[in-house]
């Protein structure tokens, strides 16, 4: 099996060249990533909780799926190709905005990415792929905010970072 690649970028997002993901983590570089957010119509957030043999993050909860854009392929093309390898459905995703952050774990392997965070809105249950999440729930953002005052270490980091900065972007596209 191939080992996934990411797309390494300069700060302004523009491709720079691939690298193999698990090296891009070990060593640090900037690479594109994304985020997707899933809101139902009770404006609850469906989140997942990451497989327990993930290599970083297992367990911890987090927004409804993530991961890397592949070459050639647009934000929301990644984003929608994930949320159904991850979550079993398909809806329509909209890109809300982009950050940079940087984050080590304990294993040595430390997440440097450009986030793209999307949304998109649906109301029924996920089919959930077990080889990536352990477990799903709908959170209201007001819940998900308190619960992280009490609970941070069942985050992970991005999560925490999005939802600290930016939560008032989900409050804004409330259906």
């Amino acid at each position: 099996m191939i080992e996934e690649q990411v797309i390494l970028v300069n700060e302004q997002d523009e491709p720079i060249g691939l690298m193999n993901k698990m090296e891009a983590h070990e060593k640090a570089v900037l690479h594109r990533a994304f985020s997707v957010f899933i809101l139902n119509d009770k404006n609850e957030v469906m989140l997942q909780q990451r497989a327990h043999h993930k290599y970083h993050s297992p367990l911890l909860w987090t927004n409804t799926c993530c991961s890397h854009q592949r070459a050639g392929e647009t934000n929301i093309q990644a984003g929608k190709r994930r949320l159904f390898e991850e979550m079993g459905f398909q809806t329509e995703l909209k890109e809300l905005f982009h950050f940079i952050y940087k984050a080590p774990f304990d294993n040595g392997l430390t997440e440097h990415e450009l986030d793209h965070v999307m949304i998109g809105y649906y109301n029924g249950e996920p089919v959930i792929n077990e080889d990536e999440v352990e477990s799903w729930k709908w959170m209201t953002i007001e819940a998900i905010k308190g619960d992280m005052v009490v609970n941070p270490d069942a985050y992970t980091v991005w999560f925490k970072i999005i939802f600290d900065e930016f939560y008032h972007y989900l409050e804004d596209h409330k259906l």
